[in-house]
């Protein structure tokens, strides 16, 4: 036992130094020979396939495999097997169809026309995003114009170019877009669905958006032609990461490679041989260990490679509470000495219990110590809409009393703020942000109902006309708070999934867009894409520090289901004063406000940039369920 001791801990040494200057360039290509390495301690030996070749490969040190084959393999499959199964490693750049097997390729053929000048579109601040959450599927299966509905081209065709254009969200959030297992690519004529919150290559587009999965060059060019058409009408590119998890533990190329080593395991529960177990703080059967060394490692290469190769603008962790402080923070920092502009914001949460302690996690109330990363405010999400655990439960929209605060919370960012009492706000005791860029302000997401499926279950005999009013109010408290905001796909089309809860493997009759209503509901598109353009247009709503935000945002008084405040902007602006006022109750409500004369831009459900004289006054009346917004 003492001398197992002693070896584990000299091993783990090791991991430790590998892991300062170790890289997973598991295939390096030349026309002249490829070179495979791959870390995986423990094993006796360890073979590389190249083709039909079978080809030993040299210890290195304690962890590292390598061999070199010569001649020029481009173009050709290969698998490593360290003893325990055939895997294309743990960082392939490439795969075939179900990502079983790697492929050699040299990635400058991957790339499309004019890749080298692809250029990240200019965001000074995150403050000035505008994040729009899309799945592939959902955005354009069903669109009749569309060339390659469900792939990644449709997003590079004129209709869905200048529908985000038009709109004016200036980022595109994918949802996962890595190669991941639940979707069978050899079956694609056969309709599937999944979110892809199963990852299975980390570092390689999912087949199943691409026009042919069996091609390993297809899925890479086109992904970054999509990428390509984005950035060239100003739109930034977001990639929706999911790190703590994978597909499964027995058939994942982590574990079969060093297993048991990516992953977490606890003592506090045991199986029936008294053993520790995997943790499950994802709830998909395990979480990933991202404190060990080389985790950590691979996480950091991993979105240094999205960057540098996808040309890729941000990332969104799923379950960054599953992660811990110290990576989250050492992924910052790395991404920062490439382009302190990519945005990183995650969820604040884990799904289950992890196994290490909470205070060493990237939860929400741990985001101070994460202080250049986002996470989404669930606090404005559940005032707005009501409880995340019970569809049927209003909000503040639906007239829940005591949500006011929670409310006023998310307007100011999530930061401290004299006049946001925190004992009232629902989840969290004490302000989590340093600045308001760390809140990602919303009301719905790919996950739980989207807005209108929820309006409808929590609001009993709802009409048509008080559904469209309480959806618009809604995304006008999120677009006027300091935060940053952010939509989910569709919602501009008032869209429903027939209430469904968790869509994640539905068909597409439940997840796709109804482009119909866009025509159907013209109104709401308009308020959408106004109301996007009045966040642009007013620097009010996007100050961007908590100094600014205290010093320039008052809230006024108000009656019970109004939220109305004031935000002043420097001298130099041509508006000095602009207040909102959000009014969720059935009634006309009138508001008091300074003494001045006001131009109304914003009133019974419509928005008008230029504004409309309002006249001198000391009060003004605000129509039901709607928001009104004027400016001296």
């Amino acid at each position: 036992m003492k001398k197992l001791l002693i070896t584990t801990t000299c091993l783990l040494m090791s991991i430790l130094a590998s892991a300062q200057d170790f890289h997973f360039d598991e295939v390096t290509y030349s026309p002249e020979q490829t070179v495979f390495k791959l870390f995986a301690p423990n094993n006796a030996k360890c073979y590389v396939k190249v083709g039909k070749k079978k080809v030993k490969m040299t210890r290195m040190g304690d962890c590292l495999w390598t061999a070199t084959v010569k001649g020029d393999l481009k173009g050709q499959a290969y698998v490593f097997n360290a003893g325990h199964g055939d895997t294309p490693g743990v960082f392939a750049k490439a795969v075939g169809v179900n990502g079983k097997q790697g492929y050699i390729l040299d990635m400058r053929d991957t790339d499309p026309e004019n890749w080298k000048r692809d250029k990240r579109p200019v965001c000074k601040s995150p403050s000035n995003l505008v994040i729009y959450e899309l799945h592939h599927r959902d955005f354009s299966v069903a669109r009749k114009e569309a060339k390659y509905p469900g792939k990644y081209l449709a997003l590079t065709e004129p209709w869905a170019l200048h529908h985000l254009q038009t709109l004016g969200i200036n980022a595109v959030h994918i949802l996962p877009s890595y190669d991941y297992g639940s979707v069978d690519e050899t079956c694609l004529n056969e309709p599937q669905y999944n979110w892809g919150y199963d990852p299975v290559n980390y570092n390689v587009p999912e087949g199943g958006y691409s026009t042919n999965p069996a091609d390993p060059i297809a899925r890479i060019r086109e992904f970054k032609e999509m990428v390509k058409a984005l950035h060239n009408r100003g739109i930034r590119v977001i990639l929706d990461v999911v790190y703590n998890h994978t597909y499964d533990i027995e058939h994942s190329n982590f574990q079969k490679t060093y297993p048991d080593y990516f992953y977490r395991k606890t003592p506090l529960l045991q199986d029936g041989a008294g053993q520790a177990v995997y943790s499950n703080g994802s709830g998909c059967g395990n979480e990933t260990a991202s404190e060990k060394p080389m985790m950590r490692q691979f996480m950091i290469e991993s979105v240094k490679y999205w960057i540098n190769e996808y040309h890729i603008d941000g990332f969104r962790f799923d379950l960054m509470g599953c992660h811990d402080i110290e990576t989250m923070n050492e992924i910052r920092k790395a991404v920062d000495e490439i382009d302190p502009s990519i945005f990183i914001y995650g969820e604040g949460w884990s799904a289950g219990s992890c196994a290490l302690p909470t205070e060493q996690l990237g939860v929400k109330a741990n985001i101070p110590e994460m202080p250049r990363i986002a996470a989404f405010s669930d606090e404005i999400r559940d005032a707005l809409r009501g409880p995340f655990d019970n569809d049927t439960k209003a909000g503040w929209l639906g007239g829940a009393p005591n949500c006011e605060e929670s409310l006023k919370y998310g307007i100011v960012g999530g930061i401290s703020h004299p006049q946001v009492n925190m004992k009232k706000v629902n989840y969290s005791q004490k302000p989590w942000a340093l600045q308001p860029p760390q809140m990602i302000s919303y009301v719905s997401c790919h996950d739980d109902m989207c807005l209108v499926d929820r309006l409808k279950a929590s609001i009993p005999n709802i009409t048509d006309d008080e559904l469209i009013r309480l959806d618009l109010l809604a995304q006008t408290a999120v677009f006027t708070s300091q935060g940053v905001p952010f939509m989910l796909s569709g919602e501009e089309l008032l869209r429903s999934k027939k209430g469904v809860h968790n869509s994640f493997e539905s068909p597409d009759s439940i997840n796709q867009l109804n482009w119909d209503n866009k025509l159907r509901y013209p109104q709401v598109f308009e308020y959408y894409k106004n109301l996007i353009q009045l966040r642009k247009s007013y620097p009010h709503f996007h100050l961007g520090s908590a100094e600014q935000v205290r010093k320039n945002l008052e809230f006024l008084d108000t009656p019970k289901g109004v939220v109305a405040y004031q935000i002043s902007a420097s001298d130099d602006c041509i508006v000095r004063n602009l207040i909102v006022i959000l009014n969720a109750t059935r009634q006309e409500q009138t508001i008091s406000v300074p003494q001045r004369r006001y131009r109304v831009i914003c009133a019974n459900g419509a928005i008008d940039i230029k504004g409309l004289d309002y006249g001198l006054c000391n009060q003004v009346t605000v129509a039901p369920q709607t928001a009104f917004i004027l400016h001296d």
